[in-house]
């Protein structure tokens, strides 16, 4: 029989991405396609090609596989609004892939979701500021907030190696500065409230693993 010792030293298998990228934009089109979510489905193409030949940070992920997965959460909330579902996919082609919102292929209200959901470059000095206009402009917008509070699930599973200790210690303390506030946003939404409470006990028991390893 095994000692508790040797159990202890044996180290864990890991893994960085648990779904297949391309399995996952099936299930979003083919989802797109059966409710009729005709922005969803010209922005899932528009978002694979977008993020050509980026991976996410520290790894050899496709860059895709990051807002494919935001699709797929919201989904799995029972959200099937069109706009809220390619905001998803969409939300970082404007700051990270070099796209103007005119040529984004969906409607205006999905347009000025990204245009919420995209922040200004920062630096030491400015970023307090600027992530507070950020954030005050998505709280004014229940979708937008509830969009970046999926988004801000999905950074809290993957910074443990895509960050440094000091990036997930920033990461930690923005996370429970402004993520109450846009909880409360979107909780006041009725279509979205159960969404609210399963993103807020997401978002709080990463943060309480993270805290008790840091």
């Amino acid at each position: 029989m095994r000692s508790r010792r040797s159990l202890r030293k044996k180290p864990f298998k890991t893994r960085e991405a648990i779904y297949d990228w391309e399995h996952m934009k099936t299930f979003v089109k083919t989802t797109a396609r059966n409710f009729k979510l005709q922005n969803t489905l010209k922005a899932v193409d528009y978002a694979v090609e977008a993020h050509e030949g980026q991976k996410r940070k520290k790894s050899t992920i496709p860059y895709i596989y990051h807002p494919l997965n935001l699709a797929c959460h919201a989904l799995s909330m029972g959200i099937r609004e069109d706009e809220i579902l390619a905001a998803c996919l969409l939300h970082d082609v404007v700051e990270d892939c070099g796209k103007r919102y005119e040529e984004l292929p969906v409607n205006e209200e999905t347009k000025e979701l990204v245009r919420l959901l995209t922040h200004e470059k920062t630096t030491d000095e400015d970023r307090d500021q600027v992530m507070k206009t950020y954030y005050d402009a998505i709280a004014g917008n229940p979708k937008a907030a509830l969009v970046k509070c999926i988004d801000r699930c999905n950074n809290l599973t993957t910074m443990s190696w895509g960050l440094s200790r000091e990036r997930i210690y920033r990461m930690i303390q923005e996370t429970e500065a402004y993520s109450p506030r846009l909880l409360r946003v979107i909780k006041a939404e009725t279509e979205f409230n159960n969404a609210a409470w399963l993103l807020q006990y997401q978002m709080e028991s990463m943060l309480d693993i993270y805290k008790r390893l840091l």
